[in-house]
């Protein structure tokens, strides 16, 4: 049956590539992947950040291993080299953690037209596209018993309005989650998953300004159900469980990891006296 942790979740000889997955939650789940065997590309802009996470997470004597190199998906350009440089070092791909973004804060009234094009070219269309053009590779690994994983970072913020200044960001976020299903519907019976996370509250180099202090990840965790902002392990469990084979009849989830806060509402239907 496979039912042992070690089995549901190995993932052992399983290439993947983790985009954006120098910091925050591309870092959390490389070495949530790594832990569980499998070998990991992680590509950013930023290719030197790239190469010392891989020194770094290849040091602590885990089961897979990493490589970080240069990898732009905000333009088409840079989606064409970091395919290129992925086919180089891979015949099949097992995994495919779609991280890279970019967010943008500015009031109503305020929030510039330039913040569209910019979030929506690499959080929607550059998913989309890197997406596509990693296809053969995915197809090389994809079977019926242990389907091929696509796992797309959308938010809790394309879930609920609760996105204040981050328009752009949130309905980018929104729109991931739409992508997520309208690919896993035309790609599953390929034998490819597609399955979205959407996390709320996680401290990273892109929320740092919100919850990088103590004091702050303090006041934001009054806004989650569950009381705390999110952990290391919350993603790379998840992403563990996704890719592994406890996940493999999965396809077109969009998780909630945010604490419960995908279904709180506030008040009563009948405003009655509780």
């Amino acid at each position: 049956m496979g039912m042992t942790p070690n089995e549901l979740f190995d993932l052992t000889g399983k290439v993947a590539l983790v985009t954006g997955g120098s910091s925050g939650i591309g870092r959390m789940a490389t070495e949530g992947l790594v832990a569980a065997g499998a070998r990991v590309m992680i590509a950013s802009r930023k290719a030197d950040a790239c190469e010392a996470v891989a020194r770094e997470i290849n040091a602590m004597g885990l089961p897979g291993s990493v490589e970080g190199f240069g990898g732009d998906v905000s333009t088409e350009e840079g989606i064409d080299a970091l395919v290129a440089e992925v086919n180089k070092r891979t015949g099949t791909l097992h995994i495919l953690f779609n991280n890279a973004g970019r967010t943008w804060g500015a009031a109503l009234g305020e929030h510039p037209y330039t913040a569209w094009d910019k979030l929506f070219s690499l959080n929607v269309q550059g998913m989309f596209h890197l997406t596509q053009a990693l296809l053969p590779l995915l197809r090389n690994a994809a079977t019926l018993d242990d389907p091929a994983r696509v796992v797309n970072t959308g938010s809790v913020m394309g879930e609920i309005p609760k996105g204040t200044m981050t328009y752009s960001y949130a309905v980018s976020k929104g729109a991931v989650h739409h992508m997520t299903r309208v690919l896993s519907n035309d790609l599953a019976p390929e034998h490819i998953t597609v399955n979205a996370i959407a996390p709320g509250p996680f401290v990273s180099k892109m929320t740092a300004f919100a919850i990088g202090t103590e004091e702050g990840q303090a006041k934001s965790a009054e806004g989650v159900p569950l009381g705390r902002v999110g952990r290391p392990e919350d993603i790379a469990g998840t992403l563990q469980f996704l890719c592994g084979k406890g996940g493999a009849y999965i396809s077109g989830a969009v998780i909630p990891l945010s604490g419960g806060m995908q279904s709180q509402a506030s008040g009563s239907l009948f405003n009655e006296e509780l």
